[in-house]
């Protein structure tokens, strides 16, 4: 079901989470905020990535018909 790309975005995502709860409760609550709204940003990019390739691979499909 998920492919290796998808498996980077869900680690930086993840990665993203984390990073921000650390700033959150040891730094700043500020640049905890500015961290979090990174983790959105990566998975809509995420969807957009799986949008792109499921419509190259419907083109290659309909090519071939």
């Amino acid at each position: 079901m998920f492919q290796k790309v998808d498996y980077f975005f869900l680690i930086a995502a993840f990665a993203s989470f984390v990073a921000s709860v650390s700033l959150w409760f040891l730094v700043n609550r500020d640049y905890g905020v500015y961290v979090g709204l990174w983790v959105p940003s990566i998975l809509i990019l995420w969807v957009g990535v799986r949008v792109a390739l499921l419509a190259c691979a419907t083109t290659k499909i309909n090519r071939r018909n």
